[in-house]
């Protein structure tokens, strides 16, 4: 295998170069140049996929299960390149690469599983009644179908998971979709290798070479003219808060609108209730830090917000925080631009009204160190602001004067991915108070635990109302993400031979 990259695009099974061109920024090593995505070759990347999905679209779940099984397989047989690859261009420890790449492949072989079962057909049938008065019934079929081509947007912190064969891309696979995948710019020559390996699978399996193109980053227009293209069916998108109402907003002004999926922005708040702050106050401030500090701060679950009653119990805690964050390394953001966005969060948050600073940071290039701000609830209540993501290891303690307060921070917060519980049993009371807000606030909600780290499962949901997400009925991990790329159809008296061959 080659231990430098080609440069080029993944079109309709072909590797296509491109006259304009842009230098990657690995965190270490050398950079190297890319062929840049243009308009052009979005078009023949979504030509390709429209053409494939009418070959793919109607195979079986066998033949798109072992399809999604040879990926698994391609990308494990280029583990130890990804990992290097990967490490160069983000910083990121091999350890978590390792990691994240068995994330990938297990997600790719539990949508496998998942479709080989068939429960997501969510399959229908009312007989024909046709005595019934005053007038029969005819016979109704349903089934869940697939839309089209899926655009597929990388996504800066997690290379492999959430970008060229990630949770979006096998989702829409295995509902039968082609996927044009938008590369990120943070590790192209990632996304080349994953791609790499997504055309071996697509050789060995034997499947329309449209199914999967995969274009490297460039220029905003590109991804524009991804997201406007009118034989895009449907958007799968991981990153900022900015870019993505951007992408969702002209997603929804096409002649013909379509779904756009994003997960956006969330500072997955942790409430922590009196008896559990009492007993257990040290405890939840080295669990809550080192959630906080994972990876930089750079997870879409970071627990960036914490909500207490003011008083000794969480004084004591501000100071067992502090002095641990203070002992923190410094770590390597993703991109220069996160750095920045990083520096220009914190500047924000240090200069608001009512807002104390408990440990100020460093952020050298892309080299940053945890910081932690205090303030109160009714600062936070007179500041939408204080509830804004800041991308990276910081924290916001919120000290309210009590729970009614406490209820009044959970009714102001904006959609959230999650929400934490950290009590005890007497706490049950004040925690019921609590539960209905929450559970209109997020898509998941913990007690007792730390949200990084998101299970890939039947029952996880990872989304919630916006901003956490721009569609609350779905989420971007788990097998239920699927239900993105289907739509039911009603077939109404049909004979058994037109009937798709799952309904039959």
């Amino acid at each position: 295998m080659r231990s430098e990259p080609h440069g080029k695009h993944l079109i309709a099974g072909a590797w296509v170069g491109a006259e304009t061109t842009f230098s990657s920024a690995p965190a270490t090593g050398p950079a190297y140049r890319f062929s840049a995505g243009s308009a052009a070759l979005v078009d023949a990347a979504c030509q390709a996929a429209e053409d494939a999905f009418w070959s793919y679209g109607y195979t079986s779940r066998e033949t798109r299960a072992a399809f999604l099984e040879a990926i698994a397989e391609e990308i494990e047989a280029r583990g130890a390149l990804l990992t290097a690859t990967s490490n160069a261009e983000t910083g990121l420890p091999a350890a978590r690469l390792d990691g994240e790449r068995g994330r990938t492949t297990g997600q790719l072989r539990l949508f496998a599983s998942h479709i080989r079962a068939g429960d997501y057909l969510d399959r229908r049938v009312d007989p024909a009644l046709p005595d019934r008065q005053p007038a029969p019934r005819p016979e109704l079929r349903m089934i869940e179908r697939p839309v089209g081509p899926v655009a597929v947007f990388g996504a800066s912190n997690f290379p492999l998971a959430f970008s060229t064969a990630g949770g979006d891309t096998a989702s829409a696979l295995a509902a039968g979709c082609p996927v044009v995948v938008k590369g990120h710019e943070a590790h192209p020559a990632t996304t080349e290798l994953v791609a790499e390996a997504i055309l071996a699978a697509i050789t060995r399996c034997g499947v329309h070479p449209g199914t999967v193109s995969v274009v490297q980053g460039g220029s905003i227009a590109v991804g524009v003219a991804l997201v406007q293209h009118p034989l895009i069916t449907a958007v799968g998108f991981t990153g900022s808060l900015g870019a993505g109402r951007a992408l969702f907003d002209l997603c929804a002004a096409r002649r013909n609108p379509i779904p756009f999926f994003g997960e956006l922005g969330s500072v997955n708040p942790m409430f922590l209730l009196p008896a559990a702050l009492a007993a257990r106050g040290a405890q939840i401030a080295a669990g809550w830090t080192g959630s906080l500090t994972l990876g930089a701060g750079q997870f879409c679950t970071n627990p960036g917000v914490i909500v207490a009653v003011k008083g000794a119990d969480s004084d004591a805690f501000i100071a067992k925080a502090t002095a641990t964050l203070d002992g923190a390394a410094a770590q390597t953001m993703l991109t220069d631009g996160i750095a920045n966005a990083y520096r220009k969060g914190r500047d924000q948050i240090a200069g608001s009204a009512g807002v104390q600073a408990a440990l100020t940071s460093v952020c050298d290039r892309r080299n940053a160190t945890p910081c932690l701000f205090v303030t109160t609830g009714a600062d936070w209540l007179a500041n939408e602001a204080l509830g804004h993501e800041v991308f990276g290891p910081l924290g916001l303690i919120v000290q309210v004067a009590d729970a009614e307060e406490m209820r009044a921070v959970a009714r102001s917060l904006q959609g959230q991915l999650t929400c934490t519980l950290q009590m005890d049993e007497a706490d049950t009371e004040m925690a019921q108070g609590l539960m209905p807000i929450l559970e209109r606030k997020a898509g998941r909600l913990l007690v007792n635990g730390y949200p990084t780290g998101v299970e890939v499962c039947d029952a996880m949901v990872h989304g919630g109302p916006y901003p956490a997400s721009t569609n609350f009925g779905a989420t971007s991990v788990g097998t239920l993400a699927i239900r993105r790329f289907l739509r039911p159809v009603c077939y109404q008296n049909l004979p058994a031979a037109l009937l798709p061959r799952d309904l039959e």
